[in-house]
């Protein structure tokens, strides 16, 4: 069974960082292309980092470039989120997926993580 599980997140203060881990199982998550997303209360659920399955590019959202990283541990199957210098507006539940960019009708999103950046 194909599956992606997100986890690593928690409360954090503003200026903090957090690691996020998205473990993959049923695939080689190395042969595709991992996407990070997020979605904030009341906000439709956005892209914000796509990691290519030859690593040959990594893409940001403005919203996160240069604070945000992700990286791919293939001995784990696991690709990190590693945020650095969080704001508040980066509050959202965050996931991982198979795709990129934006969602496509009949995807089957995991549980998420929680992030919450509060002073």
């Amino acid at each position: 069974q194909v599956q992606l599980v997100e986890s690593g997140g928690g409360l954090v203060q503003p200026g903090g960082s957090l690691r996020l881990s998205c473990v993959a199982s049923g695939f080689d998550a190395d042969q595709v292309a991992i996407g990070w997303f997020r979605q904030a209360p009341g906000k439709e659920r956005e892209g914000i980092s796509c990691l290519s399955n030859t690593e040959e590019s990594t893409w940001y959202a403005d919203s996160v470039k240069g604070r945000f990283i992700t990286s791919r541990d293939n001995a784990k199957n696991t690709v990190y989120l590693q945020m650095n210098s969080l704001k508040l507006e980066d509050t959202a539940l965050y996931y991982c997926a198979t795709l990129c960019f934006t969602s496509i009708p009949g995807y089957q999103w995991g549980q998420g993580t929680q992030v919450t950046v509060s002073s």
